[in-house]
């Protein structure tokens, strides 16, 4: 009889606007995998995220692991280990995609940056402001009455470029705001 209990690896990141939550097996399958925005409400939005996870696929035994700007505080309440969430990034991208040159992620209020040169890796986050950021592309879908997949559309038949500052977002969403 095999009493060997299988371990699922369990990724949380808890950023700025939202949570998600990735469920692996041990072949680094991907089982499980979505996001919700927690609205300021990041155990709810968590727990919902792994119910979710759990009608999907049943009760699982897990190995969490905790990344993210929101996500220190978490982790050290529920005494689950915490990886910096660019290093959560390079090493993922190292691991799964080693052929990559550079990764851009945008977070909801920052923008990360990581070089990856023959084991090098030189990592470059924006401390500024949310300017270029999944916030201020949401704000600016809202404001155009429509989502991110939205404005792609929008994008593909643009008739004119505008030159805006990279920098703070409300400076952004204002002028945004008063072109319409």
């Amino acid at each position: 009889m095999n009493d060997k209990v299988t371990i699922h690896r369990l990724g949380i990141d808890i950023g700025s606007t939202t949570v998600k939550i990735a469920v692996l097996d041990e072949q680094d399958h991907l089982l499980f995998a979505d996001y919700e925005r927690h609205y300021a409400n990041i155990q709810e939005t968590l727990a919902s995220l792994l119910q979710k996870a759990e009608e999907q696929l049943g009760t699982l035994t897990v190995a969490p692991v905790i990344t993210g700007s929101g996500g220190l505080a978490l982790a050290k309440n529920m005494e689950v280990p915490f990886v910096q969430e660019v290093i959560a990034v390079s090493s993922s991208i190292s691991h799964y995609i080693s052929q990559t040159d550079v990764a851009i992620e945008l977070g909801g209020e920052d923008a990360k940056i990581i070089y990856f040169d023959n084991g090098n890796i030189e990592q470059r986050m924006n401390g500024i402001c949310a300017g270029g950021t999944g916030s201020f592309i949401d704000q600016m879908a809202s404001l155009l009455q429509t989502d991110a997949s939205g404005l792609n559309e929008y994008a593909r038949d643009y008739q004119s470029l505008y030159s805006i500052a990279a920098r703070c977002g409300v400076l952004q969403k204002r002028y945004s705001a008063t072109d319409q």
